[in-house]
């Protein structure tokens, strides 16, 4: 069964880097970003864990935990953190859960059911698809989804402004344009009628188009 926006995201309890975590627990009143790579001591992935742990402090700011999943066991995970620290210069600030039943990247998706019960003898080349971000919010809901092959590092500065966007559009009735950043304009959706919006917007909009209305963004 795929996996959707607006589907609630799949709760489990793994083991991880910072004791054992039953993630909609763990997320409380948050919101979550879930990053999960195909093996332990992966290149690309290297580079990836630690640059999420740079920016760490900015996630914070917006009310967002994060948790890393490989598809390996947690010890390995351990090792893993000292080799991103040595190369990254960055120590891991956040939880990598272990999978290496395979239930977590079953149950998001990522691994078909026939993919068995064990990480042991599978290569990065069979977990390929275990290369996703999720974005969760308070509600348990997956907000957004980001597939990237392994050979394509994330942009995770991508990732922090899809979330700036994600809670802006939650908290208010906007949509954000393309290329969007905080503090831009942005966009009335087609589902607010202008006589609604007079009330939400009450200093006016530039409507380029009857469906295209330009709006300062909210604060």
């Amino acid at each position: 069964m795929s996996l959707r926006i607006n589907d609630t995201a799949p709760d489990f309890e793994q083991d991880s880097t910072a004791g054992k975590i039953k993630f909609h627990d763990y997320l409380g009143d948050s919101w979550g970003i879930l990053f999960s790579h195909p093996k332990d001591f992966t290149p690309v992935c290297t580079t990836e864990l630690g640059y999420m742990a740079r920016l760490k402090p900015e996630f914070d700011k917006r009310n967002t935990k994060i948790l890393g999943l490989s598809v390996d066991p947690v010890g390995n995970h351990e090792k893993w953190a000292k080799d991103i620290e040595e190369t990254q210069g960055s120590k891991v600030n956040y939880p990598l859960i272990g999978d290496s039943d395979l239930r977590v990247a079953k149950a998001y998706d990522m691994l078909p059911a026939a993919a068995g019960n064990t990480s042991e003898g599978r290569t990065p080349a069979d977990n390929a698809t275990v290369r996703s971000v999720f974005i969760i919010g308070p509600d348990k809901k997956v907000k957004a989804m980001l597939t990237y092959p392994m050979s394509t590092g994330r942009n995770f500065d991508e990732v922090l402004r899809l979330l700036d966007s994600c809670q802006l559009t939650a908290k208010h009735t906007v949509a954000t344009p393309v290329n969007w950043k905080p503090g831009e304009d942005v966009i009335i959706p087609p589902s607010v009628s202008d006589e609604q919006a007079k009330t939400k917007f009450p200093g006016g909009w530039k409507a380029l188009k009857p469906y295209l209305r330009i709006v300062p963004q909210p604060k």
